[in-house]
């Protein structure tokens, strides 16, 4: 078993494809097939179940990269302190609901490494796609929340991906309105209140179901609706027809703007905002700040 080889299978994992893995690493795509093989065959497990569409990591290999992913780190923490290597570029993912604290604990991990190449990405994605980023190593990290309409799919879904959920925070749901909206004045805004204005959602592609709708309290009837993919598309038609989105109420106006604001949703309802990670993978040190900063941010 060679640092080479657990390079590979880590690369292997995150971008959940042979092909592309070949083309990251700059090698043949024999070369990383017979690597592979060659240390499942050392370690007699099987790392990876091939698929038409890509590799599937199995149980022992899911335990095995925990154990890879701890190596290169503590290997990349000793070139940094005895060979004085600066250049590293670490890389760390995080795949997420729409939420402006996830952003700016995304910030602070970036500004305190302040390395001088990295390799971060932050997927504001589908509700599905989130679980399935983290299960497949794409993101070592995801944030989304469970309802008492949703919790029962969600728990089992990121259960039969060897995942795990931890709590964050509870929070009421929250209407994010303008600013300048009529209701804006309001302490706290019914359901009927806001029949009359558009409701924006979040896209959720083909799994647009209400088990994965970002919004909570997405089975109810509306008679406008508007779906969009990207936070500043919604905003900006929160903004430009007096609609609304339903949240957890946290707001940055770092981000987001003074124009838009949070007012309480008056529900009998309850979101819990948490954290899944890979049920048998300690975090990295990049993973751990981000947590740490989650935590500041909330």
């Amino acid at each position: 078993m060679t640092l080479q080889q657990l390079k590979y299978i880590v690369t292997v994992a995150e971008t959940g494809n042979i092909t592309e893995a070949a083309k990251r690493l700059f090698i043949s795509q024999p070369s990383l097939t017979n690597a592979i093989r060659e240390l499942e065959k050392e370690m007699q497990i099987t790392i990876f179940h091939r698929t038409n569409k890509g590799v599937i990591i199995s149980n022992e290999g899911d335990t095995f990269l925990s154990y890879a992913r701890q190596v290169l780190e503590q290997v990349g923490l000793m070139e940094e302190k005895f060979l004085n290597v600066k250049e590293q570029r670490p890389r760390f993912s995080v795949s997420c609901q729409h939420y402006s604290f996830a952003v700016n604990a995304f910030v602070d991990v970036i500004q305190e490494f302040d390395a001088n190449q990295y390799d971060f990405t932050l997927r504001e994605t589908q509700t599905h796609e989130i679980i399935e980023d983290v299960s497949r190593l794409k993101s070592e990290i995801g944030i989304l929340y469970v309802s008492s309409k949703n919790e029962e799919i969600i728990m089992k879904l990121i259960k039969q991906n060897g995942l795990k959920f931890e709590e964050l925070f509870m929070a009421k749901p929250h209407v994010f309105i303008s600013s300048k909206h009529p209701l804006a004045d309001r302490e706290g805004i019914s359901l009927e209140d806001l029949e009359e204005y558009p409701y924006l959602s979040f896209e959720q592609g083909e799994y647009n179901s209400f088990y994965f709708a970002e919004e909570i309290l997405s089975t109810l009837d509306r008679k406008k609706n508007i779906k969009v993919r990207d936070r500043a598309t919604l905003f900006n038609l929160v903004i430009g027809l007096n609609g609304y989105t339903v949240s957890s109420g946290i707001i940055s106006k770092e981000l987001n703007g003074e124009n838009i604001i949070a007012r309480p949703l008056l529900v009998d309802e309850h979101m819990k905002i948490g954290t899944i990670t890979q049920k048998n993978m300690p975090l990295s040190r990049y993973g751990k700040a981000y947590m740490e900063a989650l935590k500041r941010h909330i």
